[in-house]
């Protein structure tokens, strides 16, 4: 049903943090994403061979994945920060507080293998609990590009 017609006629949200018109924040965090998760799966194959490659692969998924999410989260606190419209918006602080949280349990999971501490439990743990925050921050992040078209070009 087009959108005229379900009253939810609104005007886009433009990114400030954009190239050529493409907001960067959704662009960025696919990589980060996909390691913060395969990091959960890296873990478990270690859980269940011992194999100390799967520790390596967890120790390399967690850094790629804490610092990717942090370069990632520059465009994101720069639209939160430039646009008003965004700035307005409870979803995008939400969104922001949880993605704060998950970045700091990833980049202390990283510290924690970077250390040589014990993989498991606490390793497996902050993974686990990071995917859960990966999944929120995603839920909220798609509440603001499809509810409130932040960074969609609704102009025709």
């Amino acid at each position: 049903m087009p959108r005229a017609k379900l009253g939810l006629i609104r005007a886009s949200i433009h990114s400030r943090a954009a190239l050529a018109g493409h907001p960067l924040h959704p662009v960025m965090i696919h990589f980060p994403v996909a390691a913060l998760m395969a990091l959960v799966a890296s873990d478990l194959g270690y859980l269940y061979s011992g194999d100390p490659f799967w520790a390596r692969a967890s120790l390399w998924l967690a850094g790629v994945g804490a610092f990717g999410g942090w370069v990632a989260s520059l465009a994101g606190i720069i639209d939160l920060v430039t646009v008003k419209q965004i700035r307005r918006l409870i979803t995008a602080w939400s969104h922001a507080i949880v993605a704060v949280a998950m970045l700091s349990l990833a980049s202390l999971n990283w510290l924690w293998r970077f250390l040589d501490q014990a993989l498991l439990p606490w390793g497996l743990t902050l993974s686990v609990a990071t995917a859960a925050l990966i999944a929120l921050a995603g839920w909220l992040g798609g509440q603001l590009v499809y509810e409130h078209a932040v960074g969609v070009d609704l102009d025709d």
